[in-house]
């Protein structure tokens, strides 16, 4: 019997680890025009809201349309619209994309495969060159 209950344990921990967001969770955010004096050039500026602070460095889990930026290298962006729904137009804003750093050894993907990742959430306000959502160690759930 304490082996059943040790086993049972074992199987269902790991799933309290993660927490599950859809995108509304990532629509608390507010953008404002910042000025770079470096660059010499205007970009936008995140204000986080509470609902994504709270899940800053947490292991996440969430889907959607996976869009290839650079294959080789292996960059690639979970977006909440399709890619061929032009996935930047109309509503869609920097919060309905996320960066995805993949594990070693991921799998192939194709511009809008419909995916459920897991990995840890990272909030980036300052670094241009990246999005403001990132997911660090980012693996497929099955």
């Amino acid at each position: 019997m304490k082996n059943k209950i040790l086993i049972f344990l074992i199987t269902i921990i790991p799933v309290f680890g993660q927490t599950k967001i859809d995108w509304s969770t990532l629509a608390d955010v507010q953008f404002n025009q910042t000025y770079d004096n470096q660059l010499e050039t205007y970009f936008t500026e995140p204000t986080f809201g509470p609902k994504v602070k709270a899940i800053d460095g947490k292991e996440i889990i969430i889907e959607g349309y996976v869009i290839p930026m650079d294959v080789e290298k292996g960059e690639f962006v979970l977006s909440k619209n399709p890619f061929a729904n032009c996935f930047f137009c109309g509503n869609a804003g920097p919060e309905t994309v996320m960066e995805l750093n993949l594990k070693p050894g991921h799998k192939k993907f194709k511009t809008d495969d419909y995916v459920v990742f897991k990995g840890k959430f990272r909030l980036n306000k300052s670094d241009i060159y990246h999005l403001n959502y990132i997911l660090d160690d980012a693996d497929v759930v099955d």
